[in-house]
């Protein structure tokens, strides 16, 4: 009769027991979490002090807010799990109508003090004001933190480069005898979840995440740590049509230069344009790469060798400018002569036009023939010398900066 009576009572409450244990207030009681025990539950959760807080953190990454290659930062935005046990904060879940947890102020209970190591700017995020207890004494405190962290970031390939940055959880003042750190799910878990959830939008192409814990000595003591290293990689489009196609046009700008006349300004001013132009993407580079690169980036290479090939195509220009406009002044200086003397030095003039006529034929390579143009001091005196050295100088000149163009493409 009584186990009757008891099993209608069951059924009349559902399975659970009477209303008056239903409250949150009646948990809170049952573990003496007043305001006369606060300081108890501000304590590390352990009944011998020689025991170690075994801490569970599940960080997970959920998006790249930014990364600046010239202050070597890595601004994210993660999802920070921490759980441990306090086994004085347990209950039976049956003697209160089935409650499983109750939410507490984190403010008045003992949270472990975990920070990043690489953090230079405090949190941007509001912490959150509770903490999850569990009826088995198991605490959760969730937190959404963005962190500005330092990164020693290699762009030797820049912009097809490969950055990993690494988030090194610890204590500030526990040592591992108080508080040992732990990984709550595998790097395949965590590596599934990011690439399901992070958001797309950035620039940067999350590749994996991987953890690795570790103990350090810190300022003379040992501290457990545990060490997030996030892999991403740069999208490259961007650059590549923002930055390196535009040099290479502008090369073959200075190429197709070589079609204007020798005989106005125009192809010098235009060449000295299209210099200035690879100028101000150089002065653009050097606001995105950082000064403390240990090696030379293939980028600033590229830019370099393009410079380099425009500034001899413009010394070339000069050269022959120069060349011609000599051969102008000679030409006006030995014009009054040549018209007094015109029969007495026709017969002479005519066998030396021959003589070098024959020389020239017997020479093949156009680079002797710049030489042999310019040391012959005889020669120089005669109209158009000069500007058949430049023209010569033009034949030999653009072969050679071609070649080099390739030359550049294949590295």
């Amino acid at each position: 009769m009584i186990l009757t009576g008891f099993l209608f009572l069951l059924f009349l409450t559902d399975g659970a027991f009477p209303e008056c244990n239903c409250s949150y207030q009646e948990v809170l009681n049952h573990l003496d979490l007043t305001k006369n025990n606060e300081m108890y539950s501000m304590t590390r959760p352990v009944k011998n002090y020689k025991r170690s807080t075994r801490v569970s953190l599940e960080v997970l990454l959920y998006a790249i807010l930014d990364v600046n290659e010239k202050e070597q930062t890595f601004i994210s935005c993660l999802w920070v799990d921490m759980i441990w046990k306090h086994k004085s904060f347990s209950w039976d879940s049956r003697e209160f109508c089935g409650i499983k947890d109750i939410h507490l102020p984190a403010k008045d209970m003992w949270t472990p003090d975990l920070t990043i190591e690489e953090m230079t700017e405090k949190d941007k995020a509001l912490p959150s004001p509770y903490l999850l207890v569990k009826y088995n004494g198991d605490i959760t405190y969730r937190n959404i933190m963005v962190v500005t962290s330092t990164c020693m970031m290699e762009v030797y390939k820049f912009p097809f480069d490969v950055q990993s940055c690494n988030l090194t959880f610890k204590s500030i003042i526990y040592t591992d005898t108080y508080i040992e750190l732990r990984e709550m799910n595998n790097a395949d878990w965590t590596n599934k979840w990011a690439k399901e959830t992070m958001q797309k939008g950035s620039e940067w192409l999350f590749v994996d995440i991987k953890t690795n814990i570790k103990n350090k000595n810190n300022f003379g003591f040992e501290q457990s740590m545990l060490v997030y290293t996030i892999t991403m990689k740069r999208r490259p489009v961007l650059y590549v049509a923002n930055f390196l196609l535009p040099i290479l046009f502008f090369f073959f700008l200075d190429l197709a230069s070589f079609l204007i006349s020798d005989s106005g300004g125009e192809k010098l001013s235009f060449k000295v344009t299209v210099l200035l132009a690879v100028t101000v993407m150089q002065l653009i580079l050097n606001e995105i790469l950082p000064t403390t690169s240990d090696r030379v980036p293939l980028v600033a290479v590229y830019c370099i060798g393009m410079f380099g090939l425009m500034m001899i195509s413009l010394f070339e220009t000069i050269l022959v400018m120069y060349l011609m406009g000599k051969d102008i002044e000679a030409d006006e200086d030995q014009r009054p002569k040549s018209e007094d003397c015109e029969d007495k030095g026709s017969k002479g003039s005519s066998s030396e036009l021959t003589e070098e006529s024959v020389a020239l034929e017997k020479l093949s390579d156009e680079m002797k023939e710049v030489i042999q143009l310019l040391n012959t001091r005889e020669e120089a005196g005669k109209i158009g010398y000069w500007t058949r050295v430049a023209k010569t100088i033009n034949k030999v000149e653009v072969p050679q900066i071609t070649q080099r163009q390739q030359t550049l493409m294949i590295f």
